[in-house]
């Protein structure tokens, strides 16, 4: 039976370390925080998943919240209208939404990751509760067959040198503000179904807004995306949680008032329900060498990390965890050297690549025809639903988004059919 040590309690190392255990394998998970102190901690992230990622965990038989998480079934974007917003009220200069092929689904990461840590212990796993040091790893790579880091921040993260060739940021490009609330009304327009509501606000930042199942049941989420150094860029130093969200609503209010019209009676989740922060994007080479020459493997957000503006970072932390079980799997009694490392690696990269060239262009002041395209969707339903269902499979975006040809290609052939 081989022995596997997987160092972070998030949804890749998690989703990995049950697989590996389903498989029969040996697995002892490291984390640094007890299910209790996860559940009763902060928010963690924000997590939309789109039907490829679910898919994975109901692979797994995982899905333990299926039932009781909001089904979110659209994606809907709007564009505020350019100087709309100083003085008068804002405009949308464009506003649409799409159906997803398969529903989507967000579960507040301290009820998902307590609930599949006790499952983990409940089936038998080894759970050690201790944060891992560099010299923690080179006493245990010794006694394992395998050693991943799934463990997205801290000093491990400073094994997995950045790979600058596919990782055109050294800066955080957005600050980042999360508010889970209680209370949010339905879209006027559609309150029949829920969705994600995407709201550009150019030169600005983006709001997210998105219904999700937390420790009090269902809920929403409130995420501001700012450019550094914008009127956005202010939730740095704010610890008092009522605080975080006034001015979250204020900045919805000036910024994003069909927004703000359904929240006027919204209260937050609970004192943990909010988080600052901010991050540069960055790829790492995904082999970590330990003082005594032994490798470790680097998993999803430690190796591979995108902004949120795309939502991707659950969903590509369950396609990674995918991605490395089918390759340990498919490994059998051979060694997990160098070489199977880097190869797991590119496997996976194969599918995170799409990711990152998408986040990164939504990052930068959009293109002519990707407005274009935004705005056509507007009117054409077979392209706000294609871009809605690429945040499913966004390979897909290099068929019709990335270059002005493709794109109006892609449009001329909708709006002739």
């Amino acid at each position: 039976m081989r022995k596997i040590l997987v160092v972070g309690a998030g949804q890749s190392g998690l989703q990995i370390a049950l697989g590996l255990q389903s498989h029969g394998y040996e697995v002892t998970l490291m984390s640094n925080r007890t299910a209790d102190e996860i559940r009763s901690g902060r928010v963690m992230s924000t997590q939309c998943m789109f039907h490829t990622a679910l898919q994975h965990e109901r692979d797994l038989q995982l899905n333990f919240w299926e039932s009781q998480a909001p089904k979110i079934q659209g994606l809907g974007v709007s564009v505020a209208a350019p100087g709309s917003h100083d003085p008068g009220p804002t405009q949308r200069a464009i506003d649409w939404v799409a159906k997803l092929d398969g529903h989507a689904q967000s579960v507040d990461q301290r009820v998902k990751m307590a609930g599949w840590m006790e499952t983990f212990a409940q089936r038998g796993g080894q759970l050690v509760i201790h944060g891992a040091a560099v010299g923690d790893l080179d006493y245990f790579s010794r006694t394992y067959d395998l050693v991943l880091v799934a463990a997205g921040k801290g000093e491990l993260v400073s094994m997995f040198g950045r790979d600058a060739a596919r990782s055109p940021y050294s800066e955080p490009q957005r600050a980042l503000a999360v508010a889970y609330v209680h209370g949010l009304g339905p879209r006027p327009e559609h309150p029949e179904f829920d969705a994600v509501r995407c709201n550009l606000v150019p030169g600005v930042g983006e709001l997210f807004v998105m219904p999700t199942y937390t420790v009090s049941g269902r809920a929403d989420i409130l995420f501001w995306e700012g450019i550094p150094g914008g009127p956005l860029d202010v939730f740095n130093g704010v610890k008092d949680p009522a605080e975080h969200l006034s001015l979250t609503l204020e900045l919805m209010e000036k910024f994003t008032p069909w927004e703000y019209a359904r929240a006027t009676k919204v209260e937050l989740t609970d004192a943990g329900g909010t988080l600052a922060g901010r991050y540069a994007p960055t790829v790492r080479n995904p082999i970590g060498r330990l003082p005594s020459g032994g490798l470790v493997l680097g998993v999803a957000d430690v190796v591979v990390a995108n902004d949120p503006i795309t939502g991707q970072g659950s969903n590509s932390a369950s396609k990674c965890a995918a991605s490395y079980l089918a390759s340990i799997l498919e490994r059998g009694e051979q060694p997990f050297d160098e070489e199977w490392m880097r190869g797991t690696f590119e496997r996976y990269w194969q599918t995170a690549q799409h990711v990152t060239k998408w986040t990164n262009a939504m990052l930068a002041p959009p293109p002519e025809h990707v407005l274009n395209l935004i705005g056509a969707a507007g009117q054409l339903q077979p392209v706000a639903d294609r871009f809605a269902n690429g945040f499913d499979n966004p390979a897909d975006f290099e068929n019709f988004f990335f270059e002005p040809e493709k794109a109006s290609e892609y449009l001329g052939s909708v709006a002739g059919a």
